[in-house]
């Protein structure tokens, strides 16, 4: 009687879902500087401004929270102003950060990809490129 032979050594388990997700998060700081900065603190920063908004669209109604964001009505017209006030302020100053910090992140990200080399080295090269060329070098058809 014959046995069967062993069965190969299986590898790993696959990675359960907590494991991916941990990776996941774990591979952030290979995301370029924009896409780092709005997963990071661009996301806090929106989720208080969406909260703000959803608590007053609920408590002041959606139109008035829309138009005190934006700077149209006074918090002061609204009630209750205590919600009111913070996503004003929020409209005036928070928003346009977020928006000028996301410009800011593209611009400059489009600005190294195109400067790459220093001036001095381009000049440099320019410079070697327009000199006179020496004389030929001797050919090897010798006597």
């Amino acid at each position: 009687m014959t046995t069967a032979p062993p069965l190969p050594p299986a590898g790993p388990p696959p990675p359960g879902r907590r494991q991916r997700l941990r990776a996941r998060w774990a591979a952030r700081h290979a995301l370029p500087r924009f896409g780092y900065w709005l997963l990071t603190r661009g996301a806090v920063v929106l989720g208080v401004c969406g909260a703000l908004y959803v608590l007053n669209g609920l408590l002041i109604g959606w139109a008035d929270a829309y138009e005190v964001l934006i700077g149209i009505t006074s918090p002061a017209e609204v009630r209750p102003q205590w919600c009111a006030w913070p996503l004003s302020l929020t409209g005036w100053a928070a928003i346009p950060a977020i928006i000028g910090a996301a410009a800011s992140y593209v611009i400059t990200a489009q600005i190294q990809t195109h400067h790459a080399r220093e001036l001095s080295d381009v000049l440099d090269e320019l410079r070697r490129l327009a000199e006179q060329p020496g004389p030929p070098p001797p050919s090897g058809d010798g006597p």
